[in-house]
């Protein structure tokens, strides 16, 4: 059997983007390099039309190359990349296939498939740093934008009580039913957007790990679901962002508390 390899490369904020993009026109197995990534098909279903519209919005910002190859394994070729991530000195994001590490208190075992959240990029490091300095015993976590299920695997190690998760894609949605499951972690998951959720009345803790738009958008209904003197965790953004997404938080009623940055990338702490 046959497949036809993308090799894409584009900075590391439109990467996601692109991922997410690929993946809706049948590409089942993507790995990121230091350039972007390249992502395979079986040959039989690649549609050469389909990819070019897909990335034709952005053409000036990347470029990419179409091959095709015999199979590769390509579990064993994502292995080989994908390193144990330390978030802090407590906590290890580590693949199911890395021995565990006793130095650390907590662990999570990730498979990450197509969905965002493995540990490496700044903002899931940022996020789970914050959860790691705000009780979650006994309280009811949300987490908007899911991706692998990471920061809802965290709340339910950190002691939270219900968990509910949601994400526009439904590879996302069946890899973070999958992680929990790895972390013995019993979330629920809702496929679509905050509005589609089996919600609980209110959340004592809500996460939100997207970007600067939809954050600026959906910051009033976050607030609507969090209890008073609940916590909103918010990233997704630049530096130069906290400025607008403090406002907007400061104009439903939410307190800025604290923010942690990295490679200009920024995770806040609001109260309700």
């Amino acid at each position: 059997m046959k497949y036809t390899v993308v090799n894409v490369k584009c900075s590391e904020e439109l990467s996601e983007i692109l991922q997410a993009i690929i993946g809706n026109v049948g590409f089942d197995a993507i790995l990121e390099n230091e350039n972007g990534f390249e992502a395979s098909i079986e040959s039989s279903l690649f549609d050469k039309n389909a990819l070019t519209e897909a990335f034709e919005f952005f053409n000036d910002q990347i470029t990419y190359t179409i091959e095709e190859q015999e199979k590769q394994n390509w579990n064993k070729l994502w292995e080989s990349h994908y390193n144990p991530v330390e978030i802090s000195e407590e906590l290890q994001i580590r693949a199911s296939f890395h021995p565990a590490d006793p130095k650390y208190k907590y662990e999570i075992v990730i498979t990450p498939k197509m969905s965002f959240g493995t540990g490496h990029h700044q903002t899931t490091t940022l996020m789970l740093r914050n959860q790691l300095m705000i009780d979650h015993k006994n309280k009811d976590v949300a987490d908007l934008g899911c991706g692998t299920g990471i920061l809802a695997v965290m709340a339910k190690i950190l002691g939270a009580n219900q968990v509910d998760a949601c994400d526009i894609e439904d590879w996302s949605c069946e890899n973070a039913l999958e992680n929990a499951a790895l972390n013995n972690a019993e979330i629920r998951v809702t496929c679509g957007t905050v509005a589609d959720m089996e919600k609980l009345d209110k959340y004592d803790i809500v996460l939100a790990n997207i970007n600067r738009n939809v954050l600026l958008s959906e910051i009033p209904t976050y607030q609507s679901l969090i209890t008073s003197g609940g916590n909103l965790l918010l990233s997704g953004f630049y530096t130069e962002d906290l400025e607008l997404i403090t406002e907007k938080a400061n104009s439903v009623g939410l307190k800025y508390i604290s923010h942690l940055e990295k490679d200009n990338w920024v995770s806040a702490v609001f109260e309700n």
